[in-house]
């Protein structure tokens, strides 16, 4: 690689590095002060919230304010001096001490943010009012300070409770996988061990209703499984011998003896949950600008609580006042909606894409995909599905392959591949098994197996069947040995040619007598997913190691107009840069040779989960081998950044109106906010923030359906 060429890992390395920053306004939120969102549980704060109520109540009786509120006159109390004052300090170190925790995590990172902020108005407002107590001239805080304990705890639980609700998608996956699993012993019979015991090779035993403990392939035996949690479909997927089984998924309605393929975190289901988790470590641009946002908020909204408090005692006002003002700045300045703007959403388009089939591994580069220009597929395995099928038959009969009628010239459609399926009964070959596959959908009656049976090497079979010698192979076979192709099949040969197709000859002792045309099958949806990109302004691309004719023959069914043919994996890389050079891309591949083009790419989309390459190599894994997946990618994408941007809008556009509120500026109009109504703004903003993060869940079918549909 020269120097002037970039290092296509950079930009992952890069965005690995930002992935691993921890966010200083989080530090300190459970009870020990340190970890992420990941590791709070609400219960903490739900306990402390309701000693902190308790003791809050005799405080708010006993405040001669509220009593002037109210119109009552509190029952006199013994030591009711001392009585506010310690239940006030219990509430500011019991309620108040993950807070106070928190901001030493903080300062010890040179990263003041919410935890500070939280911290110095609840100290401010209990040494005040301790010192109040103690004899200072002026009116405490002791009701301000406990609604304020309150009102935070309240809201750091309905936070957390909202946190571990968007990440119970991943423990439930842990929940699939079963305790026990069934052995075959080399007697036959069986014995029940711990899945972690289970090793590749190993044979089970898995009965009606019971979760599969390994990935594995059936031996015997037929069932369904049910793959929801992996696919996204609930649709019971049919298992027969040769079928792979995944880890965690359910079977249905037989008995299934399997053959262990891969166990612990080699599973598709311990990769999932692997994807997941780093999903919901992963931090984009969004939460890398909210972070900077709530770290410049600390330092503004401690400048604004010192100006606000210097400014009303300048202009006369008593000292009481103009502290409850700085402290009402302090608190309703914290950056908790701002802090949970962008974490909420993640965590629940985390847990959105999962259900949907959609793994995501870098949250940076999903953010881009709302800025591609073009979306590079490769073709086999990614808009085809990877095996041969028969695309269309003709015969002296019905040349075009349509009519069903039976011609005295040769066999009609449906006999040519009864009688091709008869000769290819005992072959292997991938052609063998499209033309026996072709004959099962016509449903063509094939018999016993073609006697005198032969095999040609690298030309075809040839055989007795129903008394009458037939060949079925190369066309240049038949034409070698004198067998000639009739006027009409010629044309049909000529039509299957330009399409790219590979064509195999059925023949007589006579000449030829059909043609079938056999090629890569195109996906379904692979067409509707092109002309969705188009409609989105995105163009779509093949890049593909196949010849040109093959290649061009399947871009047209599917609408695409640029395509790379002969391209070999190692230059597919070359051809993601050509595209960069006009827009940014994605690239879409099977994630086994495409490896090095999903690392260049701006995106790197990889069809399936199961392998290793796949999943370390993109950003994106999407679970289906369903090219339209990348429209349901695109969907959340939007979803997603539209949710990130009016949670950051209202976080800071709430700070912008609220701050000089608090502030007093409209202390002309008569509206000046103590530091409890501070704190219950501030958690409202939070609440709100919340709550749009959370309507994420309602749209799962929108998601799926907008690309579906689009």
């Amino acid at each position: 690689m020269t120097p002037s060429t970039p290092d296509p890992r950079a930009r992952h390395d890069e965005s690995a590095e930002q992935q691993t920053e921890q966010p200083a306004e989080h530090g300190g939120h459970d009870d020990g002060g340190g970890g992420g969102h990941g590791h709070h549980d609400p219960s903490v704060f739900r306990d402390r919230l309701l000693l902190s109520v308790v003791a809050t109540v005799p405080i708010l009786y006993l405040s001669e304010r509220f009593q002037a509120w109210f119109g009552y006159e509190a029952v006199a109390i013994p030591f009711e001096a001392w009585l506010v004052p310690i239940l006030g300090t219990v509430v500011y170190l019991y309620g108040g001490w993950p807070f106070l925790r928190g901001v030493a995590s903080e300062l010890a990172d040179l990263r003041p943010a919410m935890m500070t902020l939280i911290a110095l108005a609840i100290t401010t407002a209990w040494g005040f009012s301790l010192a109040v107590a103690l004899g200072f001239p002026a009116e405490a805080f002791w009701w301000e300070l406990a609604t304020l304990v309150d009102v935070m705890l309240l809201g750091h639980w309905i936070e957390m409770r909202s946190v571990q609700g968007a990440s119970r998608a991943l423990e439930e996956l842990g929940e699939l996988m079963p305790t026990t699993a069934r052995r075959y012993l080399e007697d036959g019979g069986t014995e029940e061990i711990p899945p972690s015991e289970l090793e590749e090779g190993d044979r089970l035993l898995v009965r009606p209703g019971e979760s599969f403990p390994a990935d594995g392939e059936v031996e015997e035996g037929a069932s369904a499984a049910d793959e929801s949690f992996l696919t996204g479909e609930s649709t019971p997927v049919s298992k027969s011998p040769g079928d792979e089984v995944a880890a965690g998924s359910v079977n249905q309605n037989g008995a299934l003896t399997v053959r262990v393929v891969r166990t612990g975190e080699e599973t598709a289901l311990s990769q999932v949950m692997r994807l997941v988790q780093e999903a919901r470590a992963s931090r984009g641009r969004f939460q890398r600008l909210a972070d900077r946002a709530a770290g410049w908020l600390a330092y503004i909204a401690v400048g604004a609580a010192t100006a606000t408090l210097l400014v009303w005692l300048g202009v006369g006002r008593d000292l009481t006042g103009s502290v409850a003002l700085a402290v009402t700045v302090l608190v309703i300045a914290c950056p908790h909606a701002l802090g949970l703007a962008i974490p909420l959403v993640t965590a629940n388009a985390t847990a959105l894409a999962a259900n949907n089939g959609l793994l995501i591994r870098n949250r940076d580069a999903l953010e881009r995909a709302g800025s591609l220009r073009f979306v590079a597929f490769d073709k086999t395995g990614t808009l085809t599905e990877g095996v041969f099928a028969v695309q269309e038959v003709a015969t002296e009969a019905q040349p075009g392959g349509d009519a069903e009628q039976q011609g005295d010239a040769g066999p009609s459609r449906a006999e040519a591949l009864r009688i091709a399926a008869t000769l290819e009964a005992r072959s292997e070959h991938p052609i063998a098994a499209a033309l026996r596959t072709a004959a099962e959908e016509a449903e063509a009656d094939v018999g016993a197996e073609a006697e005198e049976f032969e095999v040609e090497s690298g030309a075809g079979v040839r055989g007795r069947v129903d008394g009458r010698h037939w060949r079925v192979g190369r066309l240049s076979w038949a034409s070698d040995e004198g067998r000639t192709v009739p006027d009409a099949l010629q044309r049909a040969v000529d039509r299957f040619g330009q399409d790219g197709a590979t064509i195999v000859a059925l023949a007589d002792e006579e000449g030829v007598r059909a043609v079938f045309a056999l090629a890569d099958a195109v996906r379904e949806s692979a067409e509707r997913t092109a002309s969705a990109l188009r409609e989105r302004g995105i163009e779509p691309v093949m890049i593909t190691g196949d010849g040109e004719e093959v290649a061009q023959a399947v871009a047209r069914r599917i609408g695409i107009e640029r395509v790379y043919a002969r391209v070999k994996p190692e230059d597919k890389v070359a051809r993601v840069r050509e595209l960069h050079d006009e827009g940014p891309v994605a690239f879409v591949g099977d994630g086994i040779n495409d490896a090095a083009a999903l690392i260049e790419s701006d995106l790197g989309v990889a069809i399936g989960a199961g392998t290793r390459v796949a999943i370390e190599s993109a950003d994106v894994v999407l679970v289906n081998d369903d090219p339209e997946d990348v429209l349901r990618m695109l969907s959340l994408n939007e979803l997603t950044t539209r949710k990130m941007r009016q949670n950051l809008l209202w976080a800071t556009g709430y700070n912008v109106v609220a701050i000089p509120l608090a502030a007093g500026v409209a202390a002309p109009f008569g509206i000046l906010l103590s530091p409890s109504v501070g704190a219950l703004l501030m958690s409202a903003s939070t609440v709100i923030v919340a709550i749009n993060a959370m309507t994420m869940r309602r749209a799962s079918l929108g998601v799926r359906a907008s690309a579906a549909t689009a």
